[in-house]
């Protein structure tokens, strides 16, 4: 492949805090050189264009500007060969959900209302069911604006142990929540990809025993922000690259 590649997507496939920045990447994007994208470009030699940007969700790749950047969809220009989309956890609350439960006590209380809406099961189900009908129209668009393309959802790592497996420091409430809450948007992506006639990269399903407390995680647990490795409940390096082989072998299989 030599022909133009286009990633959409939230900071799960940015790749915030994985050193170094992509070239010319605004600085509110989490944007890497290493995601998952131009890792896959690379193998590929692919042209490609990375638009994917940290707190982005469905709004922001379809009509919303995000820190001045337009709607992401306005990437394409219907020349692409590829298209890997990567989007949905941040209109359900997903991993804003699961950093607020990995804070301290303290830190919960004064944070009040905001953490009260996330941790509130009926809030999260709620969005839950409004997602698919969001991922579709992501779909639906994509599809239609880059006709020649493959489009490959591509959904979230797997970022909680499976039961019976403590992710301290988080409680098991907590975690119970998040896995609901990852277990149904992964639901909501393969529907979505299916309906709109779209690929799916099954990342979650590749990393069941590669989780933030695995023994090789490709994404990052619980734990303080760092400025040398990937962001909590994130990829890391080894993710990403995982996460490149899965979208390589996939697009050189047809």
């Amino acid at each position: 492949m030599t022909g133009r590649y286009v990633a959409l997507g939230s900071s799960m496939a940015a790749g915030p805090f994985i050193r170094p920045s992509a070239p010319g990447a605004p600085f509110q994007s989490g944007r890497s050189s290493l995601n998952y994208a131009h890792v896959a470009a690379e193998q590929l030699n692919a042209d490609l264009v990375d638009v994917t940007f940290s707190g982005a969700t469905t709004a922001h790749v379809l009509t919303e500007r995000q820190h001045g950047a337009p709607p992401q969809i306005d990437a394409l220009n219907g020349s692409e060969e590829l298209v890997t989309i990567t989007i949905g956890g941040n209109d359900v609350g997903y991993v804003p959900l699961l950093m607020g439960a990995s804070l301290p006590a303290i830190a919960r209380r004064l944070l009040g209302a905001r953490l009260r809406e996330l941790f509130d099961r009926n809030a999260r189900e709620q969005a839950l069911d409004g997602v698919g009908h969001s991922l579709e129209a992501v779909g639906a668009e994509v599809r239609r604006r880059a006709p020649l393309a493959r489009v490959m959802f591509v959904d979230y790592l797997t970022l909680l142990p499976p039961p019976g497996v403590r992710a301290a420091p988080l409680s098991a409430e907590h975690v119970n929540l998040g896995r609901h809450v990852g277990a149904r948007l992964e639901e909501a992506t393969a529907a979505a990809a299916h309906a709109t006639g779209c690929e799916l990269v099954r990342a979650g399903e590749a990393s069941r025993n590669h989780h933030g407390w695995s023994r090789q995680p490709w994404a990052v647990g619980a734990g303080l922000p760092l400025p040398w490795r990937a962001l909590p409940f994130h990829p890391n390096v080894a993710g990403m690259r995982a996460v490149a082989d899965l979208i390589v072998q996939q697009k050189v299989k047809r």
